[in-house]
C-alpha cells in the first residue's frame, strides 16, 4: 500500500529526505508521494520513514494503493537494481 500526504501537509519539507526511492516532491500546493516510486521503505526501514519523521501525522496510508510485501520488494528491485537485499530484510509487514 503506497503511502500519501493530507491537504494538511504545513510543508515542513522533513519527509523529502528521508524517502530511499526519493517518491516525494512538493506538489502545487503541498508535498506529494509518488505512488509508482513508493515502497513502503520495505528493504530499507522497518517503519516508513515519512510517516516516521511527519511532525502532524499526514503521512498516512492509500488505501487505494494496497500493495503486498512481495510486490513492494519488486518494485523495489527494480527501482535499485544495484541492491542486494538480504534474506532478513527490513519491513513492517514482520514482527520486530
Amino acid at each position: 500500500m503506497a503511502y500519501k500526504i493530507l491537504s494538511d501537509c504545513n510543508n515542513c519539507g522533513a519527509c523529502e529526505p528521508e524517502c530511499p526511492n526519493t517518491a516525494i516532491s512538493m506538489g502545487a500546493d503541498v508535498y506529494v508521494i509518488n505512488a509508482d516510486l513508493c515502497t513502503e521503505c520495505v528493504a530499507f526501514h522497518d517503519t516508513p520513514q515519512c510517516a516516521a519523521v511527519c511532525p502532524i501525522d499526514v503521512c498516512v496510508t492509500d488505501p487505494a494503493m494496497v500493495e503486498t510485501e512481495e510486490q513492494l520488494l519488486k518494485k523495489v528491485q527494480k527501482l535499485h537494481p544495484e541492491k542486494t537485499i538480504p534474506g532478513t530484510f527490513p519491513s513492517h509487514f514482520r514482527s520486530h
